[in-house]
């Protein structure tokens, strides 16, 4: 998710970045030029960066939250892996093959039929 949310970013800097000859949208509002999206971006991220000083309840939320997700993510990985040993372990699936009858149907190769003439 966190990787969704950096590339949104830097995909708008990006586009933000084109040079495009944008005039004032229909509200009125000035089109932003590549310079002071890269300054404003600049902010953004320091202001977030500093979101710890201002509300640090916020950050301990956050810390609690992903040990919670990497503690929950490792199990997961266990039990996947358990999972696959004990299939591997077990051998192929032999419940079903394919090609095969029952034992109780007779073939015509078993049958003595008088030959036809």
């Amino acid at each position: 998710m966190v990787f969704l949310i950096r590339m949104a970013f830097w995909f708008s800097l990006v586009l933000l970045a084109l040079p495009l000859s944008v005039g004032p949208d229909e509200a009125g509002h000035e089109s932003v030029g590549p310079i002071q999206a890269l300054f404003a971006a600049r902010e953004a991220v320091g202001d977030i960066a500093g979101i710890c000083e201002r509300k640090p309840d916020v950050c301990e939320t956050g810390k609690s939250a992903m040990h919670t997700i990497t503690a929950r993510a490792k199990e997961t990985a266990k039990i996947a892996a358990a999972m696959m040993d004990d299939k591997s372990a077990a051998g192929p699936d032999t419940s079903t093959m394919t090609g095969s009858l029952p034992e109780g149907i007779v073939l015509p190769e078993t049958v003595n039929l008088p030959p036809q003439n």
